[in-house]
């Protein structure tokens, strides 16, 4: 067995810089998106080592995933999110974010227990696909100049979830054949919660403080790499949520980092390097969750891949159309949810595609968990489907929904 570890990261990263300009190049001609076209060669990659005799397996540790790649691009998003705008849409984002990631996950649940998996099984694979990854969505937005509230709104929900869908997937697992009650598991969820944001927001704060300080982008640079994986590593060891720390410590450094002194040219060198850190990033992260996806794995679970793809669409039109939006009609009044048009949910039922959250988690089940290899099949057939079909077809429901058209809500005072 070829692993894939922290130790071999840079040969692959020098691959990388082969391959990722060439895809991207590519990509931009068949006017596919980043994502997809990353997805799709690591899908090539995986099928070629399949048909090697005798077989090669190339194995993606989750902890290649999760550990060295999503803090950095968690942080990324969540340090350029605009600050305004996510003050505005924070109740938006927390009902999708919290209450949003669980039904999804319960859903997906009842669905496959219907079609014939146990419900303990079906309720895993839910806590595994439960958050979402809408990269190719959010870039075409950017690109169609959508209103930035509805960007800001979409963004902040996947960075959000990813972390309270971590949490979920790590609660679940650890109360299957415990004796754990579901109010201690509510208890643990909100606690965690709770003391990651308290984490992220120390570590952002204290960082934004020292950089306003030192007209030195280098050490500045340095310092928000400590702020993205610093953040995480010390949320992981006090086994509160890294992520959602990792996520709170962006937010915090970019809004209060201006506001404390930091400089102009600072900034600028924050913007650039991370924009550019981002777009390796996510290469790696797609690239491998091709890889991980095997065809043996999508054939041996076809029929619950496409029960699960229902349950997904069906589970993410419920929390928006729903749930948001529901609530966005009912608390208009007292402006907890500013207004919401028909068009933004149709861009952000469409932007609840699967991917790098949920590809690590199914490697992550324990070897010796019932039906894993099955599990694995059906979350990364979820995770194909969403990432290839919505991806591709992203643009087309954007500017069909009429984002691109419709005025933003002026800002409030």
């Amino acid at each position: 067995m070829d692993g894939l570890s922290g130790q071999s990261l840079l040969p692959l990263l020098v691959a990388l810089l082969v391959i990722v300009p060439l895809l991207g190049i590519a990509a931009r001609w068949l006017r596919l998106p980043y994502t997809v076209a990353f997805v799709l060669f690591g899908l090539v990659v995986s099928g070629a080592f399949e048909l090697q005799s005798p077989r090669v397996v190339f194995e993606v540790t989750p902890d290649l995933v999760v550990a060295l790649l999503l803090p950095g691009l968690v942080f990324e998003g969540a340090y350029r999110l605009d600050g305004a705008e996510l003050r505005r849409t924070f109740w938006g984002v927390a009902i999708l974010a919290i209450p949003g990631v669980l039904i999804a996950a319960a859903v997906v649940a009842i669905v496959l227990n219907l079609a014939g998996l146990p419900l303990e099984q079906a309720f895993i694979v839910g806590a595994m696909v439960s958050a979402t990854d809408p990269v190719a969505v959010v870039a075409t937005m950017r690109r169609l100049r959508a209103p930035r509230r509805l960007v800001t709104l979409i963004d902040a929900e996947s960075l959000f979830n990813d972390g309270t869908g971590i949490l979920v997937f790590t609660i679940a697992l650890g109360a299957i054949g415990s004796q754990a009650s579901l109010g201690d598991s509510a208890l643990a969820f909100i606690v965690t919660i709770a003391g990651s944001i308290a984490l992220g927001a120390a570590s952002g704060l204290l960082i934004a403080w020292v950089a306003a300080r030192i007209d030195d982008h280098l050490i500045v640079l340095t310092l928000t790499l400590l702020a993205a994986y610093g953040t995480y590593f010390a949320a992981d060891s006090l086994h509160e949520s890294g992520i959602i720390a990792s996520v709170v410590a962006g937010i915090t450094l970019g809004t209060f980092g201006p506001r404390f002194g930091m400089s102009l040219r600072t900034q600028e060198a924050i913007d650039t390097v991370w924009e550019f850190l981002a777009f390796i990033l996510t290469a790696i992260v797609f690239l491998l969750v091709g890889v991980a996806i095997t065809l043996e794995s999508l054939a041996a679970a076809i029929g619950l891949i496409a029960w699960g793809v229902v349950a997904v669409i069906a589970g993410r039109a419920l929390v928006v159309y729903g749930i948001l939006g529901g609530a966005a009609r009912v608390e208009r009044a007292f402006g907890l949810v500013p207004s919401l048009p028909t068009g933004w949910l149709h861009v952000m039922n469409w932007a609840g595609l699967r991917g790098a959250v949920a590809t690590a988690l199914a490697l992550s089940l324990p070897a010796d968990f019932p039906d894993r290899t099955l599990l694995q099949g059906i979350t990364f057939g979820i995770v194909l489907f969403t990432v290839v079909v919505q991806g591709v077809t992203a643009e087309r429901v954007v500017r069909w929904s009429r984002v691109d058209r419709e005025p933003t809500v002026p800002a409030e005072a």
